[in-house]
């Protein structure tokens, strides 16, 4: 697929997906929602880490409302049915870590676009709005699953309700993203986080995945019964025998992803 709305990078085994449409802050169309879904897919085979940003000044400013001629004609349910599950399970199905990179603005569907992420880094000036009421919507694209999990209901509620921005500090503190860094120097966390990911054991990281995934909905037997299936398969991985050489050897892992 040629890619119109995102740009596509694999550079030392970190492919960045960035959101280009500047002119309307990264808005979420048609179009880019397909890009981005092929995208995620072909990053799986080719890369260790994926790094989802924008290009300008936002993120991602969510549902494109210019995107029909008559915006009364959409039908929303099929839309997110149809369009933004499939993307959203497949970053949280990717076997890769997804990173994050908030270097704007992130409002509505693009707010839980990024929280739908495995680890979410911001700049200092970024901010994240579940802006839906302001419309008359409420919080789709999987907000009403991720927030309450991660900063807990008091205040998904009334960040739902009111629609306040809620700027990277205090979302940080909250505990809705993983860091937030001075605008200057946030290109260079993204970089280092990114490398350190894509230089580690790739079949644990998805295994991680998978186990948190999971865990909300099992009973203790049933999470230690999986976290026993998943350590078996990582014990099986030349980077199980790289990283407990290394230890032994006093020295640092190099891991393959295998």
């Amino acid at each position: 697929m040629t890619y119109q709305t995102i740009q596509f990078d694999l550079t030392d085994d970190i492919a960045t997906l960035t959101l280009n449409r500047p002119e309307v802050m990264n808005a979420l169309s048609r179009q880019m929602r397909l890009e981005l879904r092929d995208a995620l897919h072909r990053a799986e085979t080719a890369a260790r880490v994926i790094v989802l940003t924008g290009m300008g000044r936002a993120f991602c400013s969510g549902q494109d409302l210019a995107d029909a001629a008559d915006v009364s004609a959409i039908d929303l349910e099929t839309v997110l049915r149809d369009e933004y599950e499939p993307l959203l399970l497949a970053i949280m199905n990717c076997p890769l870590p997804v990173i994050a990179a908030v270097n704007g603005t992130a409002a509505g569907a693009g707010a839980n676009l990024a929280l739908a992420c495995d680890v979410v880094l911001a700049c200092e000036s970024a901010s994240f709005i579940q802006a839906f009421t302001r419309i008359g919507l409420m919080p789709d694209a999987g907000g009403t699953y991720w927030l309450p999990r991660q900063v807990g209901h008091a205040r998904a509620m009334g960040a739902m309700l009111f629609a306040d921005k809620i700027p990277a500090r205090q979302a940080k503190e909250w505990g809705m993203i993983w860091d937030c860094a001075p605008d200057e120097g946030f290109a260079a966390m993204v970089a280092a986080r990114a490398a350190h990911l894509a230089k580690g054991p790739t079949v644990a990281f998805g295994a991680i995945k998978t186990a948190l995934r999971h865990s909300a909905d099992h009973d203790l037997r049933a999470q230690l019964a999986l976290e026993a299936q998943l350590q078996g398969t990582c014990g099986k991985t030349q980077d199980f025998q790289e990283g407990v050489t290394a230890f032994l050897e006093k020295r640092p892992a190099q891991f393959r992803g295998q």
